[in-house]
């Protein structure tokens, strides 16, 4: 803080310091000096009067010198008087301001204050607080409109837009059984083509999300996701036109440690999948190892929260009993073997977790049963036992996968999409049938350098017992030739260079086995680039 008369204090205080010094050793030094010209005259002066004169002159003048130092002290000891009281009032003027949002008005006491220098840097000071009020008020005011109008909604509550735009550019070398999101190796594509290259966007997606009221202590909430992955229109050009699909449609009661959710949802007792932007449609390595499903069900779930950061969650509940067939009519649905069975499929997990750092470590198993119905009695009881893991190995590297052991789980992708076998015709009554046994798995590494940047590789294997698929001569499924194995490996990398913007490239491979020694391979590379909103 500056003083008056334009000096800082801390200059004022070292040229009192300095004047005082000055003044105690130049008064008593220039004092016996004066009385040693006076009281010893040299030769010169004791020959004539002119020196003598000089003498007294010079002693005058230092008695005025004496005389300037003590106003000089003076004027500085005033000042500092000054300075303490103007330092007082600064401080009652800081203390009425912090006062003056809770008052809503200035303290009287400041009419006492004098209208002198300080006056205009507290007013100036008062005059910017309120504008930065002013200004934040607005600006709160904004905010708050933004959230709650961004996206309208026919309700009071708020709702939130989400989704992709994803270009997918892609070839393929050797036959899959679909062009632009492959899942296995197949026979040698019409014309004898084993080479192509295409486009797509389908595997855009897009979100709603809204937030609900509380109810009964719990946060409501409900959620919808589409994809184009839903056919492809007969039409010219039509696999450009894809079809709008429903992926997931959900209900959610959040509680502190339990929630209720009601819907169409993923499979909650196989929650994880490897990483690639090249399969969104079909999470990849489905019909690979990797058991997955947008099922309608009803699951609870309960989160018992330990020490050190670690918890236990235990889920359970009831799905839509499906075993993978596709629709008997386009217009009407009927029941497929899983719901002729007159039950729903049931499943639980139970799953342990820790927080290493940012990384969560994670290890969980789970089960399913599914009882079936696949006409004329011949039912078959479909299961699974499946176990997932999350393993942070560093800071920059991790480890994610799953295993399953199960038997007619086609509906949920394992047997390579297969649940049953079957001995003849499927229609004919005296047909037999025989659970298809099947065991898999994938596992994935992840390397992030940096957090815009990560490397996946991955690899996956499902496989069918062959001693059920040579049960019978044919190897029939309902799906047609029997397959005895399929694998994949994908090597990705994933550049987000912004939070809303990512680029890819990812190499994929596949080697899938007929029942009678048939073996296909196939590789597709993928370019990607996507917008998130």
């Amino acid at each position: 803080m500056n003083q008056p008369n334009g000096l800082p204090r801390p200059i004022l205080h070292v040229i009192s310091n300095c004047l005082a010094v000055l003044s105690l050793l130049l008064c008593p030094a220039t004092r016996g000096w004066a009385q040693q010209k006076v009281s010893a005259p040299s030769p010169q002066q004791g020959a004539g009067g002119e020196n003598q004169s000089q003498n007294q002159e010079m002693t005058v003048a230092i008695q005025e010198l004496q005389q300037q130092v003590s106003e000089l002290g003076s004027a500085v000891a005033e000042m500092r008087s000054e300075a303490a009281q103007y330092r007082a009032e600064t401080l009652e003027l800081r203390r009425e301001l912090q006062t003056m949002p809770n008052q809503g008005a200035r303290s009287s006491n400041n009419s006492n204050l004098s209208h002198d220098a300080s006056a205009p840097p507290a007013a100036s000071l008062e005059d910017r607080v309120s504008s930065l009020e002013d200004t934040s008020t607005v600006l709160t005011g904004k905010v708050d409109e933004q959230h709650q109008v961004k996206v309208e909604s026919g309700s009071k509550y708020r709702v939130r837009l989400s989704g992709i735009v994803l270009m997918n550019l892609f070839g393929n070398r050797g036959s899959v059984d679909s062009l632009d999101i492959p899942s296995y190796a197949a026979p040698t594509a019409a014309y004898g083509s084993n080479s192509n290259f295409g486009a797509t966007l389908r595997q855009s997606e897009l979100g709603l999300e809204v937030f609900g009221p509380q109810l009964a202590g719990a946060r409501t909430s409900g959620s919808v996701q589409f994809d184009f992955s839903g056919g492809l229109p007969n039409t010219l050009n039509g696999v450009n036109f894809g079809t709008m699909r429903l992926r997931t449609a959900n209900m959610r009661l959040d509680w502190t440690n339990t929630s209720v959710v009601v819907g169409q949802d993923n499979l909650f007792f196989s929650p994880l999948s490897p990483t690639s932007f090249a399969s969104l449609s079909i999470p990849a390595f489905g019909y690979a190892g990797n058991l997955w499903g947008w099922t309608p069900q009803v699951r609870v779930e309960h989160r018992f929260n330990l020490e050190e950061g670690r918890s236990i969650s235990v889920q359970g509940g009831i799905l839509d009993n499906l075993t993978g067939q596709p629709p008997y009519s386009q217009f009407d649905r009927l029941p497929q073997a899983g719901e002729s069975s007159g039950q729903p499929a049931y499943a639980t997990r139970v799953a342990w977790s820790q927080s290493i750092g940012d990384e969560p470590l994670s290890f969980g198993v789970a089960g399913y049963y599914s009882p079936q119905n696949w006409g004329f009695s011949r039912r078959v009881d479909g299961w699974s036992g499946i176990m997932d893991w999350n393993i942070p190995l560093s800071s920059r590297f991790d480890l994610s996968g799953e295993l399953y052991r199960g038997r007619a789980v086609g509906g949920l992708g394992g047997g390579i999409g297969q649940s049953v076998l079957y001995s003849g015709d499927p229609r004919d009554p005296a047909t037999r049938i025989r659970a298809l046994n099947s065991a898999g798995g994938w596992s994935q590494l992840k390397f992030k350098p940096i957090p815009k940047l990560e490397f996946n590789g991955a690899f996956g294997l499902d496989n069918p017992y062959a001693q059920d698929l040579e049960a019978f001569p044919q190897g029939v499924t309902i799906y047609g030739t029997a397959l005895e194995q399929n694998r994949s490996a994908l090597l990705n990398f994933i550049l987000r260079p912004r939070s809303n913007l990512l680029f890819s490239a990812e190499y994929r491979h596949f080697r899938t086995l007929e029942t009678y020694g048939n073996a296909y391979t196939a590789e597709q590379f993928n370019l990607m680039m996507g917008v998130l909103f």
